[in-house]
């Protein structure tokens, strides 16, 4: 049998600071292999947030100092087929382009954690919070039985996905 080549998979938000940095690089530690991860935004901020490099690397052990924020245009040629597109942001949701190739699209909201108020501990914290929300919907999403899923289920069941975990806004 031959293996399957890895899953290419978008995280998309607004700023691609924080959240999409985040399921980009939770997606390669949990997803063991089966995706190739990648993260934009429609307006990046240019420079990745320090808590979200902090959390991956203090919780999650992983180095993500090559993180840097993006714009979702350059994905957008027909180059750049995904598999998977998902937002995670409510910004990202309503203006999100349509992708090449009929990708499985979903929306997994997640408070932004760049706008909390607090002091550094407190910031952390909630940047701890969303990293571990959406480490959750990726753990659900590496269960998901792909092989036995015709496109229509794989797109409903992602989907249901951003409907677990949610964390209320501070």
């Amino acid at each position: 049998m031959k293996p399957q080549k890895p899953f290419k998979i978008l995280f998309l938000c607004t700023g691609n600071s924080a959240r999409s940095i985040l399921g980009e690089y939770l997606i390669s530690k949990f997803g063991q292999g089966r995706f190739e991860s990648f993260s934009a935004g429609s307006h990046p901020k240019g420079s990745v947030n320090p808590f979200a490099i902090r959390v991956l690397k203090d919780i999650y052990h992983i180095d993500a100092a090559d993180a840097h924020s993006k714009a979702w245009d350059g994905f957008l040629g027909a180059h750049a087929k995904f598999d998977f597109v998902i937002t995670v942001c409510d910004d990202a949701k309503e203006s999100c382009p349509v992708f090449p190739g009929q990708p499985v699209t979903a929306h997994w909201s997640s408070p932004d954690p760049a706008a909390f108020e607090g002091d550094d501990r407190a910031t952390l914290a909630f940047f701890a919070k969303v990293a571990l929300q959406i480490q959750r919907r990726i753990e659900l999403l590496c269960c998901l039985p792909f092989e036995k899923l015709d496109a229509l289920r794989l797109q409903q069941m992602t989907r249901e996905i951003g409907e677990k975990e949610k964390i209320n806004e501070p």
